[in-house]
C-alpha cells in the first residue's frame, strides 16, 4: 500500500524531509509550499503553491488527495493551527496542535511548564507584561550572575534575543528594549540570567508521551567566521560520529534526553492528549550543569540536514508510530557517521541580502551518499534558480570522521555557483577545539 505523505514547507529543512520520505518504502510526496523549491518539486508527485499557514485550505487538500499522514516543517503553520484543522478531518499529523506548539511560540509558556511540572533546566527568569520592574530585575541578575538576557515572548526567527555585554550595556537598556517589544507585537517579555557555556541541539520524535532521540547537533548562528557578526537563522552545523558532542559529558546527554521525555509527558497532562511532533531542545552545558535555552516544536534548520540523511529506519514508519503513540526511544537508529552542513547565503546576508541572483549547481559535486545539496529559500522559474533575501542552500558532507565530513562539505560547496558566501570554519577542528577549551576552563 502506498503512503501518501503531505509535506508542508518550502525550505532546506523540508527538502531534507522530502529526501527522507522518498527513501521510505512505498511513500509518495504531496507538497504545500509557498516557493517553488526545485528540490521538493523534483521529488513530489503533486505540488500546491499555497499559503503554508492556511489551515482550512491545507485540510481541504489533504482530504481531497486521500493523504495518509502529514508532516509540518516550519513553525508558522503550527502557530496557525494547521494540525488542528487536519485533526478535524481525521488525518494524522506529525506536528503539534496550536496550543501545544506554544512550547515554541511562547517562551513564557515553556518556562512556566518546567516550573509547574518540576522539570530541571530552567535558568532564573521572570515574565513582564510591561516595563515595570525590568531594570530592577536585570540589575539583580547582573549582580548575581554577571549578566542578563531579554527575550520577546513569541516567534522571532531566532533573532529577537538581546544579551547584556553584547547588545545591552545597562539594566536601563533592558528596560528600553522591553518597552520596544511590548509596544510592538509582543504581549510580554522574559528577562533571565545570562548563561555561559556551549550550546547543542537535541531533537526527538515524540508521540504518546514517548521520545526517540536523534544525534546531538551544534548549530552556528553568527553570520561570519570565528562566531562574529549578527545572529542568523543558522549558518551551518555539525554532528559527530558517536552522536554526542566533544564538549559535553554523558550526564549532559542523559539529562537532555530526560528533560525531553519529561516535557512530552507534561504536555500530555497539560492538554489531555499526546504531544505529536518534534521536541527540539536547545540546551547549554554550563559549569553548573545543563540548562534549557528554548524549545522548538519542529525540526531545526539546519539540524535536520545533519540527522535525517543518516537515519537508518523507515522515516514514514517513524511518523506513523509517533502519530499512533507507539514510538519508543529505540525506534530511531542512525549510522555512526559524522556530518557537516555549510549554508550558502546571498551576498549581504543577513543585514542587506541581495535577492534575484541566479544560482547554478554542478550536480556532479553531489553523490547523495557522502555529499548532498538542500535548496532553501530559492525560487525556480523556467529552469532558472534565483536567490531570495533568506538563506539559499545547505551543503552536507558525511564521513566516518568529522574531518572527512568537513572536507567533503568544503569540496561540495564549490559545486554551487552564484553571488553567495558561507562560513568556512564550520566543522573544522580549530573551531571545535575552541569549544572544548571553553568548557574545560568553565568546568575545570
Amino acid at each position: 500500500m502506498t503512503n501518501k505523505v503531505l509535506l508542508i514547507g518550502a525550505g532546506a529543512r523540508e527538502h531534507a524531509i522530502a529526501k527522507a520520505i522518498v527513501r521510505s518504502s512505498n511513500a509518495v510526496i504531496y507538497a504545500v509550499t509557498k516557493n517553488n523549491n526545485p528540490g521538493i518539486t523534483a521529488l513530489a508527485v503533486k505540488v500546491f503553491r499555497e499559503d503554508e499557514s492556511n489551515s482550512s485550505r491545507t485540510a481541504e487538500i489533504a482530504k481531497k488527495e486521500g493523504i495518509d499522514v502529514c508532516i509540518i516543517g516550519p513553525e508558522a503553520p503550527l502557530a496557525a493551527g494547521v494540525a488542528d484543522a487536519l485533526d478535524k478531518v481525521k488525518i494524522p499529523c506529525f506536528g503539534p496542535k496550536r496550543e501545544a506548539a506554544r512550547l515554541e511560540t511562547s517562551k513564557a509558556f515553556t518556562r512556566d511548564l518546567l516550573v509547574k511540572y518540576k522539570i530541571s533546566g530552567n535558568p532564573d527568569f521572570k515574565k513582564f507584561a510591561s516595563t515595570e520592574g525590568v531594570a530592577g530585575y536585570a540589575q539583580e541578575l547582573l549582580d548575581r550572575f554577571g549578566g542578563f538576557v531579554v527575550k520577546p515572548d513569541g516567534l522571532t526567527g531566532g533573532k529577537g534575543v538581546k544579551i547584556s555585554g553584547e547588545h545591552l550595556a545597562t539594566p536601563k537598556d533592558a528596560e528600553d528594549y522591553a518597552r520596544e517589544l511590548v509596544s510592538s507585537k509582543h504581549d510580554s517579555v522574559i528577562v533571565e540570567e545570562k548563561l555561559e557555556g556551549e550550546e547543542f541541539s537535541l531533537q526527538a520524535f515524540s508521540g504518546g508521551g514517548n521520545c526517540a532521540s536523534t544525534p546531538l547537533v551544534q548549530d552556528h548562528k553568527r553570520a561570519f567566521d570565528d562566531d562574529v557578526g549578527e545572529n542568523t537563522g543558522g549558518m551551518g552545523s555539525y554532528s559527530m560520529a558517536d552522536h554526542s558532542m566533544p564538549f559535553v559529558t554523558q550526564s549532559d546527554v542523559e539529562q537532555a534526553q530526560k528533560i525531553n521525555a519529561f516535557v512530552a509527558q507534561a504536555l500530555e497532562k497539560e492538554f489531555n492528549e499526546p504531544y505529536v511532533g518534534v521536541l527540539y531542545g536547545g540546551f547549554m552545558a554550563t559549569k553548573n550543569g545543563l540548562r534549557l535555552l528554548e524549545y522548538n516544536a519542529r525540526f531545526g534548520d539546519p539540524e535536520t540536514m545533519n540527522v535525517l540523511p543518516i537515519l537508518e529506519n523507515d522515516f514514514v514508519e517513524l511518523l506513523r508510530k509517533a502519530c499512533d503513540g507507539s514510538i519508543k526511544e529505540c525506534d530511531a537508529c542512525f549510522a555512526k557517521r559524522a556530518t557537516v552542513v555549510k549554508y550558502l547565503v546571498p551576498a549581504g546576508y543577513p543585514s542587506s541580502p541581495v535577492a534575484g541572483d541566479e544560482v547554478k549547481v554542478d550536480a556532479a559535486a553531489f553523490d547523495e551518499r557522502d555529499t548532498q545539496l538542500f535548496y532553501a529559500a530559492v525560487n525556480e522559474k523556467n529552469g532558472v534558480i534565483k536567490t531570495t533575501k533568506s538563506r539559499t542552500a545547505g551543503v552536507l558532507g558525511i564521513g566516518d570522521s568529522l574531518e572527512e565530513a568537513e572536507q567533503r562539505a568544503q569540496n561540495a560547496v564549490c559545486g554551487v555557483k552564484g553571488n553567495l558566501r558561507y562560513r568556512k570554519d564550520i566543522g573544522t577542528q580549530a573551531l571545535i577545539q575552541k569549544r572544548i577549551e571553553h568548557m574545560r576552563k568553565l568546568r575545570g
